[in-house]
């Protein structure tokens, strides 16, 4: 048996033939075989989650995966991409500035400062009940 026999994609594509057809293949045409699924494997990820997810009589699968983007991108692909990052910083700095002003505001809150007089937000008293 040859060596390519025993290279896990090949023996994998192999075992879904029936018998009298595995043994047909040259190691010419193995060759071939392995470099034509080796263009179609993924590649190592960052994150890799892969499960199945049963839903009645059906299972399901789902596949997310997320790494560092080694293809060409089209000018199209480029504009969504800028685009996606602007979003995703955008909302980030949000989160971070809103969530500043919230500590802040709870840090001026328990020194007992009061920027206007007799008005309050209302989040101190909120804060000091989830404490309790």
């Amino acid at each position: 048996m040859s060596n390519l026999k025993q290279d896990p994609a090949i023996r994998s594509l192999l075992e879904r033939m029936p018998k009298n057809i595995q043994t047909t293949f040259t190691d010419e045409q193995l060759a071939h075989l392995k470099i034509a699924i080796g263009a179609r494997q993924w590649g190592n990820h960052a994150v890799d989650c892969r499960g199945v997810v049963k839903f009645f009589r059906y299972r399901y699968y789902y596949v997310f995966l997320a790494g560092r983007n080694r293809r060409e991108l089209s000018a199209k692909e480029q504009k969504v991409a800028r685009f996606t990052q602007a979003l995703i910083l955008s909302i980030a700095a949000t989160f971070i500035i809103l969530l500043s002003l919230l500590v802040l505001y709870l840090l001026k809150s328990a020194l007992g400062i009061d920027i206007f007089a007799g008005y309050s937000f209302g989040v101190w008293s909120w804060f000091k009940g989830l404490l309790n």
